[in-house]
C-alpha cells in the first residue's frame, strides 16, 4: 500500500525525510500482507480507491463520484477488508509520526531536557534568582488523572504490537547495524504487520471496571514506572545547570490518581466491592514493582563500606547494603503474598500489610546517604536514585483513586435515613434546612443510621461505597468528586455520609460544576460550603474544585463555555482568598477540543491568574492516556511539557482582562451560547436528524468501556454523555460541537462593534488567542463534502435543510476567524500540521464515504457483518482525525 508524501520525500535534507521513509517502508509492508492475503487484485482495488481520494482532494473532476460510485459496488465483505486496510495504514501512519517525534532527528528540535533548560533559562530571565528558581521547581505539584471514559478504541493486543513496531523502527535508526541486524528488524517487522493484519480489530466483550483498571495499571508498569525517574532525572539536570542545586530527594513533582474502579456517576457496574478490588491491585502492582527493583539491587549494591546509621539497622554483617535490600526483598515478599490472599478471599495476616510507605523509603534512605557519606556518589545516584523517586511519586498505591458519585444519589440515601427516622423526606427540604440539619448531624455523636434498618439496594451500595472509603491507609485516596453538584450541601451531605461510615475526616470533597448554571453558581456554592465549615469549627487550609469541561460545553457551546470556565474560576480563587483558603482547582478536560482539550502550554497559559498557585490537578482520558503517556520517551516528553508549562504560567502572569475586553466576552459568551442552543435544544427536529446524520446509535455497540454511553435510556442531548456527543460528530466530519455558536459569534461582534477589540485581545490576551487557535484547529478537520455525503445516504428529506444550514454557516465561520488570525487559509503558519492533516486526509476520506454506504445499508437490513464493517470504519477515522472523544 503507498503511502502518499510529496516529491521531498526522496529529499535527504528535508526536515521529515526519516518519518516519510518510515511511513513508505510500513505501507509498502502492509500492501505485501494484504496482497498475500488477499491477492494482488484485492491491493489493486485498494490503490485505485487511494488514487481516487487523491485526485478528488485536489480537486479533479470526476474522482469524487467514481469514488462514491467503486465503494456503492462493493460486497459488505469487501468494504470490511477495505476500512481495515485504511485503518491500519493510518495505524501505521500515527505510529511513524509518534516515533518521529521522539527521534534523533527531533531531539535537538523538542527533547525533554531542551524544554526544561529553556524553561529554566526564561526563569533566570525574569528576574528569579537561584533560590527562588529552586524553590519554584521544589514547589511543583503536577497530578495527572487516568480516567476510563470510552474514547480509547483500540485493543490492548493490538497496542503492544503498535508498540514493538515502533521499538523496531529506533532500532532501524541506531548506527552501526549490521546487514543481519537490519534483515533481522525487518522480518520482525514484517511479521508483526502480518500479526495486525490477520488479528481482530476489537474486544469481543466490554471490559468491566476491573479490566480497565488493569488496563491503567499496565500504563504504568510499562511507561510511568520509567519515564517518572528518567524525567526527574532532566529535571534534576537543569536545575543544577541553572542553580547549582539539585532536587530534593523527597522531592514529588508529579504524581498519578486514576479514576479506573473509582468512577460511579452513571456506572453501575463500579460498586464497592470493584473498588476494593482494584485498590488492592494497585497495591498489589506497586509491590511486584518494587520487588522486581529491590532484587536487582540485591545483586548490585555488593559494597562493604557504610556508615554508622546503616551500621546500626543491619548489625553486623560483611555486605551492610546487600542486607538491607535482603530485608525489604522479604518484606515486599510477605505484603506480596498477604495481597494475594485478601484478593483471592483467602485468610491472611494483616500484619503483613504496608500501610506506610516509610517502611520502604526508610532503608533505601539509609543506603542512600551512606553511599554518599562513604564516597560513593555514583553508586547512589544509580537505580538506587531512580527507586527512591518512584517510592515518593508511586508510594503503596501506585495510583491514588478518585471516588465520584452522582450528588442525586447521595441526596436519594439522606431521604431514605430522614424517612426511616419520622422527619419526612431529605429531598424535599429547602437548602437552608438541609444545611441546618446536617450541621447539626455532624455535631451529634449517636450514629446517624438507625439500627435494624433495611435500605434500599441503591442505598446501601452508597454506604458500603463509603465503608470502602474510610477503610483505606491514607493517601490511598485522593479525593470524593461529587457529579452535579449545586449547593453546599450537596458536598456537606458527603461528609456525613463519611462520619457515618466512621470517618473521612481529612478526604477531600471536591464539588464538580459541569453546566453553564452550575459555573455561574460555583462561587455561592463555595461562599455557602466554607461558612458551613467555619461554623463547625473545621475550615480546611484547601479546598478542591472540579470545572467540567465537556459537559458546559455540550450544554452552551465551547466559546460561552470556555468564558463560564474562565470567570468561575477566577471568582472561586476570590472566594477563597477572602476566606484564607487555598484553592486547588482540578481541570476535568478530554482530549478534543469539544471537551476542552488543548496545547498544555497553550491551555496553562492562557488560565486566570493565580489559578496555579496549587499546582496542576487534570484528567488524562481515554486514547490520549495512549498517545501522550503509552511509552516511556512520550510520556517523559509529556511530563517535560507539563511541568515548563507549568512553571511558565507561575512566573509569567498572564494579563488580567481589561474591562473591555470582559465587556466584549461577556457579549460574545451570550450570542454564542444563544446561537448553539437555537440549533441544539430548540429545534425540535435536531434530535432526528443528530441520530440520522452520524453513527450516534450504533456506537453503543462497540465495546469501548465499561459505562454506559447514556444516562438514561431514550434520553435527549443532555442525558447523552459528552464523549460519544463529540465522537458521532467528529466520525462525520462534521465536527458540530466543536465550533457551533463560535464564529456566529464573532461576526456579530465585528459587524456592531468592529475589529479594534478583537485584535488587541487576540495580540494580546493568551486567553482569547488560544480559543481562535483551537477553533482553526477544529476547522481544518472538518469537511462539508463528507458531511453532505452522510446527508444524502442518511438524512431524511424533511431534515436536509438542517445539515445544509449547518454547512453553509461553517463556511462563514471559517471566513470569520481567518479574519481574526489575519490569515488567507488555513493552517496558514502550522506547515507540517496542515501538511499530515492532507496526506491523513486521502485514507480517511474512502473510510468516511464507505462508512456512510455501510451505515445505510445496516439502516436498511441490519446484520453482523455490516455492523462489523462499520465498527473497523468507525476506527479507521478515529485513527485518522489522531482523536474519538
Amino acid at each position: 500500500m503507498s503511502s502518499d508524501t510529496p516529491e521531498a520525500r526522496n529529499d535527504n535534507t528535508h526536515p521529515y525525510r526519516s518519518l516519510r521513509n518510515n511511513v513508505s517502508l510500513l505501507g509498502s509492508m502492509l500492501g505485501e500482507t494484504m496482497a498475500q492475503s488477499h491477492g494482488e487484485e484485492f491491493l489493486a482495488s485498494v490503490e485505485r480507491i487511494r488514487l481516487l481520494s487523491k485526485s478528488g482532494s485536489n480537486g479533479e473532476d470526476g474522482s469524487w463520484e467514481q469514488l462514491e460510485a467503486l465503494l456503492a459496488g462493493f460486497e459488505t465483505e469487501q468494504l470490511g477488508l477495505v476500512a481495515r486496510a485504511f485503518a491500519q495504514f493510518l495505524n501505521l501512519a500515527n505510529i511513524a509520526e509518534q516515533h518521529h517525534g521522539l527521534s534523533r532527528e527531533m531531539d535537538a528540535v523538542n527533547s525533554a531536557s531542551r524544554t526544561l533548560a529553556g524553561v529554566m533559562e526564561l526563569l533566570s530571565q525574569t528576574g528569579l534568582d537561584a533560590s527562588a528558581v529552586q524553590q519554584l521547581v521544589s514547589d511543583l505539584n503536577i497530578e495527572l488523572v487516568l480516567t476510563a471514559h470510552p474514547t480509547e478504541i483500540t485493543r490492548r493486543s493490538l497496542i503492544h504490537k503498535y508498540e514493538e513496531i515502533q521499538r523496531c523502527l529506533g532500532q532501524l535508526e541506531s548506527p552501526g547495524l549490521t546487514n543481519y541486524e537490519r534483515n533481522r528488524m525487518d522480518r520482525r517487522l514484517r511479521e508483526l504487520i502480518a500479526q495486525l493484519w490477520h488479528t481482530h480489530e476489537f474486544r469481543e466483550n466490554r471490559p468491566s471496571p476491573v479490566d480497565e483498571a488493569r488496563w491503567g495499571f499496565a500504563v504504568v508498569e510499562n511507561s510511568l514506572w520509567q519515564a517518572v525517574p528518567d524525567f526527574l532525572r532532566r529535571l534534576d539536570d537543569a536545575l543544577l545547570a541553572a542553580t547549582g542545586e539539585r532536587l530534593p530527594l523527597n522531592a514529588a513533582p508529579v504524581q498519578f490518581s486514576s479514576w479506573m474502579g473509582g468512577d460511579r456517576d452513571g456506572n453501575p457496574f463500579v460498586t464497592a466491592k470493584v473498588t476494593r478490588e482494584v485498590l488492592l491491585l494497585g497495591r498489589w502492582q506497586a509491590a511486584a514493582l518494587y520487588l522486581k527493583t529491590v532484587d536487582q539491587l540485591v545483586q548490585e549494591l555488593s559494597m562493604i563500606e557504610c556508615n554508622d546509621a546503616l551500621r546500626e539497622l543491619v548489625g553486623d554483617t560483611r555486605e551492610p547494603y546487600r542486607r538491607a535490600m535482603k530485608d525489604l526483598r522479604e518484606r515486599l515478599r510477605s505484603w506480596l503474598s498477604a495481597l494475594e490472599a485478601f484478593l483471592d478471599d483467602r485468610p491472611a495476616n494483616s500484619g503483613d500489610l504496608i500501610r506506610d510507605v516509610e517502611e520502604i523509603s526508610r532503608p533505601l534512605l539509609l543506603c542512600y546517604q551512606s553511599l554518599c557519606d562513604c564516597g560513593m556518589e555514583r553508586i547512589a545516584d544509580g537505580t538506587l536514585l531512580d527507586l527512591l523517586r518512584q517510592v515518593r511519586c508511586f508510594g503503596i498505591n501506585l495510583v491514588r483513586l478518585d471516588i465520584r458519585q452522582h450528588s442525586e444519589r447521595h441526596s436519594a440515601a439522606l431521604s431514605e435515613i430522614t424517612e426511616c427516622l419520622g422527619m419526612g423526606r431529605y429531598d424535599d427540604w429547602g437548602e437552608e434546612k438541609r444545611r441546618n440539619w446536617i450541621e447539626a448531624e455532624l455535631k451529634n455523636p449517636r450514629p446517624l443510621i438507625p439500627q435494624h434498618w433495611s435500605p434500599s439496594e441503591d442505598t446501601q451500595e452508597v454506604l458500603d461505597c463509603c465503608a470502602v472509603v474510610v477503610d483505606q491507609p491514607a493517601d490511598a485516596l485522593a479525593c470524593y468528586i461529587i457529579s452535579m453538584a449545586r449547593q453546599a450541601s450537596d458536598v456537606m451531605a458527603v461528609r456525613l455520609l463519611l462520619k457515618a461510615a466512621g470517618g473521612g475526616d481529612s478526604l477531600p470533597i471536591a464539588p464538580l460544576f459541569e453546566t453553564l448554571d452550575d459555573l455561574d453558581r460555583a462561587p455561592q456554592v463555595i461562599t455557602d460550603l466554607l461558612a458551613a465549615e467555619q461554623a463547625l469549627g473545621r475550615l480546611p487550609e484547601q479546598q478542591m474544585v472540579m470545572i467540567g469541561y465537556s459537559d458546559s460545553a455540550k450544554d452552551a457551546g465551547i466559546l460561552a463555555a470556555a468564558w463560564a470556565q474562565y470567570r468561575a474560576q477566577e471568582a472561586l480563587l476570590k472566594v477563597c482568598d477572602d476566606a484564607g483558603v487555598r484553592l486547588q482547582l482540578f481541570h476535568g478536560r478530554g482530549g478534543t477540543i469539544g471537551r476542552g482539550g488543548a496545547p498544555a502550554h497553550d491551555a496553562l497559559l492562557s488560565q486566570p491568574p493565580g489559578s496555579l498557585e496549587c499546582g496542576l490537578r487534570v484528567t488524562e482520558q481515554g486514547e490520549m492516556i495512549r498517545t501522550k503517556l503509552g511509552m516511556t520517551g512520550l510520556a517523559v516528553k509529556t511530563l517535560a511539557l507539563y511541568t515548563s508549562a507549568v512553571l511558565e504560567a507561575r512566573t509569567a502572569h498572564p494579563p488580567t482582562p481589561k474591562p473591555h475586553w470582559r465587556d466584549t466576552m461577556d457579549r460574545l459568551g451570550g450570542y454564542s451560547c444563544d446561537e448553539y442552543r437555537a440549533v441544539v435544544r430548540d429545534d425540535p427536529r435536531f434530535l432526528t436528524y443528530f441520530r440520522q446524520a452520524t453513527p450516534e446509535g450504533e456506537l453503543g455497540a462497540l465495546p469501548l468501556a465499561s459505562r454506559p454511553t447514556s444516562r438514561k435510556k431514550d434520553g435527549g442531548i443532555e442525558s447523552l454523555r459528552a464523549i460519544p456527543w463529540i465522537f458521532s460528530w467528529t466520525q462525520n466530519r462534521l465536527m458540530l460541537p466543536s465550533w457551533l455558536g463560535a464564529g456566529a459569534a464573532l461576526a456579530r461582534e465585528l459587524e456592531e462593534q468592529g475589529d479594534a477589540v478583537i485584535s488587541e485581545m487576540f495580540e494580546a490576551w493568551p486567553f482569547f488567542a488560544t480559543r481562535m487557535q483551537m477553533l482553526e484547529m477544529v476547522y481544518s478537520k472538518t469537511d462539508s463534502r463528507l458531511s453532505a455525503h452522510y446527508d444524502d445516504q442518511l438524512v431524511s428529506e424533511e431534515l436536509m435543510d438542517i445539515g445544509a444550514r449547518l454547512r453553509g454557516q461553517l463556511d462563514k465561520d471559517v471566513r470569520t476567524v481567518l479574519k481574526v488570525l489575519g490569515q488567507e487559509r488555513l493552517l496558514e503558519k502550522l506547515h507540517w500540521t496542515r501538511e499530515s492533516l492532507e496526506l491523513r486526509n486521502i485514507y480517511t476520506v474512502p473510510l468516511n464515504v464507505l462508512q456512510a454506504e455501510l451505515l445505510a445499508r445496516l439502516r436498511r437490513n441490519a446484520d453482523e457483518q455490516t455492523r462489523q464493517a462499520i465498527m473497523i470504519s468507525i476506527a479507521g477515522v478515529a485513527a485518522g482525525m489522531r482523536n474519538t472523544g
